[in-house]
């Protein structure tokens, strides 16, 4: 048994999927409540701000904590 680590190739595809994960979603969520706060639904316009405001912080939280390796 190797006690030696073994080399790592190219992490780009995985530090965009990270990347993705954190940022989709919020992107996802904000452009919704923008469009909904344009069609005169202002409450659920401003659910989904909300939604997308909390979801980016824990995922700020959650993944910048793994992309500094904490």
């Amino acid at each position: 048994m190797s006690l030696i680590p073994m080399e790592v190739g190219n992490l780009d595809g995985l530090f965009v999927l990270i990347l993705l994960i954190m940022f989709g979603p919020a992107a996802l969520l904000g452009i919704i409540g923008v469009v909904l706060m344009g069609k005169n639904k202002k409450k659920g316009g401003k659910v989904f701000l909300i939604l997308a405001g909390v979801y980016m912080l824990i995922s700020l939280g959650v993944c910048g904590s793994m992309i500094i390796g904490l």
